[in-house]
């Protein structure tokens, strides 16, 4: 990249136009073609003093470059938007354009030379006057004597708001000698830390994990200078900027045209500000004056004084790939150099791969950068490829985004504990949590948890007891059973939960084993027809279905058959797994089945399959009721004689009168949907070939180790990264807007859904939906049409012959129509959390932007819960944001199938952590007795250490104030399993609060304590009343022979002041080691290790 970089940068061409700026203010050039453009812009740059402003025609085109100048340019470039969401609605402020418009500002202010990337929309915006963004920044710098009083009050001025943690700009955080402000110049807030009255250090940090990122010396913090108050001090941004900076422009006459269609737009909006036109926006004629003074660049601009290079655009390939290696070869032959720019490592070596298989001898060289455009450079002799254009893939730009992480602290702020919440202790059972509380013990603070129980029970427990308490989690909304403290009801219930878990995980790990003893078929390794597929994959392949895809290749590769289990969220690429694995099938001569509960889907799973393998030499069919005898006859006669490679049905596909030539792969779409006749079937045919099963109902990664024992899984929980995220509005009804919408969606040539879940006036919906959209055609569907009618709608919309489908929630699983990107959830308040993520992933399924609008009666009518949950769905915009939180009840479920519908009783009875921990416990317990063989190399998990004392272990108020984030704190601390983990705690806690006093020091040699105490075989530690008492645990005393006990006991009663006592209880034997003398942690881990070099003797 370099290479060609510093080519361009010394092109004749570019130089001879570099020479002419010198001596002229405007300049024609035409034939600049793609990515060229990005290079030439840089080589401006590069050549001359001032800043550098490039101007495009739209957002996504601006933004596309700016990302090639980001590979491209030695200095970082800046992209300036526009602040309003849509079009030139003032009221409708982006926040996070805000926030880049002030750090271009910003560093204009300080006449830096800057490389600038905008659009026509953001250059007739108006910006706030250099006097006024001065009066508006603030500066610091490291050593700098100032008081911390005087930054506070100073920001306080700015508008600036206190907050506990920052997560947006415009917000700051006072915490001791330390001071987080999130400025809007930048897109990472400061830290700045005082000593006394001096600024000690400066530095940028992570909102979300809250770690320092960057040391600097000084740094400039500036407000929000699009305030709205500030309106009057506006100027254009041509006065703003510097007179050496140079423009350029992608088509002049475009921006003249945006120029002038904002005075009309802006009326158009209704707008509710007073203030005129010319105080927002620039003036067409004052924008050509202000121009005039600058020296401007016109490409596509041809005159006979126009500079004209000879470029061409990247031909299509249609994904030939002996034409393009053919193309390459000639333009060797030719003397013409092949550049190919790949936006991953991966699908480098996928390319390098499909053009080695078709010809090793071809000369080109592979860059791992993406670029917007490929290009024949004529005038150069070289051509420059992009895989995204060869694959004819999706390939998105990126901005930064501020307030990205505002979801994520938002996410981790709902999944704490709040006083009120269910808290389940694993011994005692469901109470209330009541708060973190500071209590005395023998004169000394402790802090412990507070939980209410029935009949007003109170339990205080340690923070060294974390591991035993979690959060209540059952079905959504339903509230938990509360028993009295030291009652028996809640270890029956415990038991009995224990006992069917037991029997479920037994069957499931019995079948497991059957499977292993079965020998399949075993496909060779990957073709370049297989690299070539997933290479063309329209989207990036996220790293959990990367992970996937080689998890069931490489089951594919082995001998034994394959039983593989892939969960996810709509959306998330499971289909595309499974068609490369069906794909890998057929290229080794194998038969494939995909088996679906529903016709719509054998359908919609057809033309999915069709599109993405119509280059490859498989033929796919599909059988429904909809289909004919003659054509049914005919596609089975052909499945028998081995024609087609792929067969795509419901229940009749595994039926006895369906013949393959020679079955390899079956892949079943929602097993839990089938009826248990269908299920035996499978159960007949899964022993011998391979199986991959997928499901939409997620299971979280915690659950997944347990199942682990038990099938094959594999999970994908990240959201595919190049996909818009949905624009998600909580709305009332509004005649108006939804208007706007559906004709906004119509214009684009897409469809909308409709949800409406009262079949009693559905049809008035689609009335009302008529007369505000005369022209589109609407179709409706609900549960009570007859089902081949309701069949037949489906497919219709599918198919796009209807534009709005007015549906009840029977849309929710399963119909996927990529046209569709506008949804209506009509009544919203009515729908729980997990359906209203559901329906929303019906849209934003293409590279389209996606709407969603929750329609409710108005926020005063909601009930508590509802305004909760329109705030999530609201706040929770992106693919997979907030995944653990609205699909909670939906986890539920996906446990349940596939341990079975009685398992979600159990789990809405003792919470869904408790049930894993029993899991856990179940399965662990099988491993190592009934399935010892099958799991040889299995380790039992080490226990949790109980640990009590009177010494003052904990983090005190005054150096973390906030209670939830102490409490969020102490629960990450009880999860550390090593030191190099408890040193990086150590780290990000001094750099976030500063340096640690003594009771967390103590605190962090209790951790190590209970480390030791554990390897020694401790279950407890008593640290009381200057004496340490080590209960040994029972499964310990019971797996060492009795010799080696006798041995033990004997080596370590020589320790001084140590004392050996037993007890006999109703399990046996109970030892425990008594040290007298011992008043710190210190000490007690010196004794122990004492201990630890008597037990290796």
């Amino acid at each position: 990249m370099k290479k060609l970089i510093k080519f361009y940068s010394n092109s004749k061409k570019f130089q001879c136009i570099n020479e002419d700026l010198k001596e002229k203010n405007q300049i024609y050039v035409s034939g600049l073609i793609g990515s060229k453009r990005s290079f030439f812009v840089n080589s401006i740059f590069e050549a001359n003093k001032g800043s550098t402003i490039y101007v495009l025609d739209n957002r996504e085109k601006a933004a596309y470059h700016f990302n090639d100048l980001q590979k491209i340019s030695r200095k970082t470039p800046l992209f300036l938007p526009a602040s309003f969401r849509k079009g030139f609605d003032v009221d409708m402020l982006d926040n996070n354009s805000v926030m880049l418009r002030c750090e271009v500002l910003n560093k204009l202010n300080l006449d830096n030379k800057e490389i600038i990337v905008t659009y026509s929309d953001a250059l007739i915006e108006k910006v706030l006057d250099k006097k006024n963004i001065s009066s508006k920044t603030f500066l610091l710098k490291k050593n700098d004597n100032i008081s911390l009083d005087f930054v506070n009050e100073t920001l306080f001025e700015l508008n600036f708001k206190r907050v506990d943690y920052v997560s947006e700009p415009g917000e700051f955080a006072l915490r001791g000698g330390l001071i987080d402000v999130f400025s809007y110049s930048n897109d990472k807030p400061y830290r700045i830390e005082f000593f006394g009255n001096k600024i000690d250090s400066i530095r940028t940090f992570d909102v979300v994990n809250q770690c320092s990122i960057e040391y600097l010396n000084e740094v400039s913090v500036l407000a929000n200078i699009q305030d709205k108050s500030d309106i009057n001090s506006r100027q254009p941004i041509l006065s703003f900027t510097n007179k050496d900076c140079i423009f350029l422009f992608e088509n002049i006459d475009s921006t003249i045209e945006s120029f002038e269609k904002a005075n009309q737009k802006f009326f158009e909006k209704n707008c509710s500000l007073e203030n005129n036109l010319n105080n927002i926006f620039t003036d067409t004629r004052k924008f050509k004056l202000e121009l005039k003074k600058f020296k401007c660049i016109y490409l596509n601009k041809k005159n006979k004084n126009s500079i004209d290079f000879n470029c061409l655009p990247q031909p299509n390939f249609k994904k030939d790939f002996k034409l393009f290696v053919n193309h390459l070869n000639n333009n060797h032959a030719s003397e013409i150099r092949n550049y190919i720019f790949c936006s991953s490592n991966s699908q480098k070596e996928r390319l390098i791969k499909i053009i080695n298989e078709l010809s090793d001898s071809t000369k080109f060289e592979c860059i791992v950068n993406p670029l917007y455009q490929g290009f024949i450079d004529n005038d150069e002799n070289l051509s420059c490829f992009t895989d995204h254009q060869l694959f004819e893939r999706y390939h998105k730009f990126r901005l930064k985004n501020g307030y990205s992480n505002k979801q994520a602290i938002s996410i981790k702020v709902l999944s704490q504990l709040s006083v009120g919440d269910y808290i389940t202790h694993f011994d005692h059972g469901i109470g209330v949590f009541g708060g973190l509380q500071t209590i005395e013990i023998n004169k000394k603070k402790h802090e412990a948890l507070k939980i209410l129980y029935g009949e007003r029970d109170l339990l205080y427990v340690s923070i060294h007891s974390l591991h035993k308490i979690s959060k209540f989690n059952g079905k959504d909304g339903s509230k938990p059973k509360i028993y009295k403290l030291g009652s028996n009801s809640w270890n029956k219930l415990k038991e009995k939960a224990k006992g069917k878990v037991k029997e479920v995980a037994f069957n499931l790990i019995k079948t497991y084993a059957k499977r292993k003893m079965k020998k399949g078929f075993a496909c060779e390794s990957d073709s370049y027809l297989q690299d070539e597929l997933e290479a063309s994959f329209m989207f990036e392949d996220t790293p959990d279905q990367k992970t996937a895809t080689i998890e069931v290749k490489k089951d594919m590769e082995k001998n034994i058959p394959m039983d593989r289990l892939i969960c996810g969220d709509v959306g998330f690429g499971k289909t595309e797994v499974a068609i490369r694995a069906a794909f890998k099938a057929a290229d080794n001569g194998m038969q494939v089945a995909v088996l679906v509960p529903t016709t719509i889907l054998a359908f919609q799973h057809y033309n999915t399959f069709k599109n993405r393998l119509k280059n490859f030499p498989i033929n796919i069919n599909y059988i429904n009721r909809f289909k004919s005898k003659k054509e049914k006859i005919e596609i089975l006669n052909d499945l028998k004689n081995g024609k087609v490679d792929v067969i795509i049905g419901t229940h009749k596909i595994v039926s006895s009168d369906v013949d393959f030539k020679k079955l390899g792969l079956l892949i079943v779409d929602e097993e839990q949907k089938f009826g248990v006749g269908v299920k035996e079937k499978l159960r007949s045919i899964k022993e011998e070939i391979d199986v991959l099963t997928l499901t939409a109902t997620p299971i979280p990664r915690t659950l997944q180790f347990s199942l682990m024992a038990a099938r094959d899984l594999s999970i994908i929980n990240t959201p595919p990264p190049n996909r818009y995220p949905i624009d998600s509005q909580v709305i009332k009804w509004n005649e108006s807007l939804i208007s706007d919408a559906i004709n906004y969606e119509l214009n684009r040539e897409g469809q909308i859904f409709f949800v409406h879940n009262r079949v009693d006036n559905i049809t008035e919906i689609a009335f009302f939906l008529q007369k505000i959209a005369p022209s589109a055609k609407i179709g409706i569907a609900h549960g009570k049409l007859n089902g081949n009618r309701l069949e037949e709608v489906m497919l219709n919309f599918m198919s796009a012959k209807f534009d709005i489908l007015v549906a009840t929630s029977i849309i929710e699983n399963g119909l996927d129509v990529p046209n569709a990107n506008t949804i209506f959830i009509n009544n919203s308040q009515n729908f729980g959390l997990s359906d209203l993520h559901q329906m929303r992933g019906r849209v934003g399924r293409s590279n389209k932007k996606a709407f969603c609008f929750f329609i409710i009666p108005g926020f005063t009518n909601l009930t508590k819960d509802a305004s909760k949950r329109m705030e999530a769905v609201s706040q929770y915009t992106a693919l997979g944001s907030g995944f653990q939180i609205a699909m909670r009840d939906l986890e539920i479920r996906g446990a349940g199938d596939i341990l079975g519908g009685e398992q979600s009783g159990f789990i809405n009875e003792i919470g869904f952590d408790t049930y894993q921990k029993i899991l856990n416990e179940a399965v662990d317990e099988l491993k190592e007795n009934e399935f010892n063989d099958l799991y040889k190399t299995h380790e039992r998990k080490k226990h949790e250490i109980i640990f009590e004392t009177d010494l003052e272990v904990y983090f005190p108020s005054s150096y973390i104030n906030n209670i939830s984030e102490r409490l969020n704190l102490y629960q990450q601390l009880s999860k550390i399993s090593n030191h190099n983990k408890l040193e990086q705690f150590s780290k990000i806690l001094i750099d976030r609060f500063g340096p640690l006093p003594s009771e967390t020091i103590e605190l962090f040699k209790s951790v190590k304590l209970k480390w030791l105490a554990s390897s020694l075989g401790f279950e407890k530690i008593i640290l009381k009343k200057s004496k340490c008492i080590s209960i040994f645990n029972e499964d310990y005393i019971k797996n060492i022979t009795e010799l080696a006990l006798t041995n033990f006991l004997k080596r370590i009663g020589k320790i001084k002041g140590l004392t050996i006592k037993e007890k006999n209880n109703k399990n046996g034997k109970k030892f425990m080691v008594v040290i007298d003398n011992v008043d710190s942690v210190s000490k007690a881990t010196k004794l122990l290790k004492e201990i630890l070099i008597n037990l290796d003797e």
